[in-house]
């Protein structure tokens, strides 16, 4: 399992009105911040893919937000106040919440459409075929492995088509502890 890293920009309370706006439409209110993959919740810091990184992203469509190298990552970033450095596990094959990832700290499991762009957990209004919105952390996600997995089987086979959200990919999410 590859270990990645993005850095995102910070989704929460101190954004005022989007944010008060967003719980209110989502019903999320047990929320104290949204921590996603999600490009519109939360954009990725990096704003533009320069020359440089080409050795040091992922070099797929929809990945070129995705490093392979940590340092790099960190050394591009001018401040990283306000932004969630990340470290995610696409397609995890079994439960990564106890992996030993030095800095960094499980946060648990987000569903990410096949563009990478769109979390079915946090992001389509809900899934209630799928799951509840109160089996969503504090921060957006599911805290278990087989519980993410059983999810992503029902969005796809109650949901797909016609919602395209629901053919998604599971992905582990791990925040960078400050340091």
């Amino acid at each position: 399992m590859q270990r990645l890293y993005i850095a995102k920009e910070r989704f929460g309370p101190s954004d005022g009105t989007g944010w008060t706006k967003y719980v209110e439409w989502s019903g999320l209110t047990q929320l104290t911040e949204v921590v996603t993959l999600d490009t519109m919740l939360c954009p990725a810091a990096l704003e533009d893919t320069k020359d440089s990184y080409w050795p040091h992203i992922v070099n797929e469509d929809y990945m070129l937000d995705f490093f392979v190298d940590l340092n790099f990552l960190l050394s591009e970033l001018a401040d990283v106040s306000g932004v969630n450095i990340l470290g995610v596990i696409r397609r995890p094959s079994t439960d990564v919440r106890q992996l030993d990832w030095d800095g960094f700290a499980f946060l648990g499991y987000d569903l990410l459409d096949q563009d990478v762009s769109t979390s079915a957990l946090t992001n389509c209004g809900g899934f209630p075929e799928a799951f509840e919105n109160s089996e969503l952390s504090d921060v957006g996600l599911i805290p278990d492995f087989d519980r993410a997995v059983e999810i992503q089987r029902i969005l796809r086979s109650k949901y797909y088509p016609p919602e395209h959200h629901a053919d998604c990919d599971l992905w582990a999410i791990f925040r960078r502890q400050s340091k």
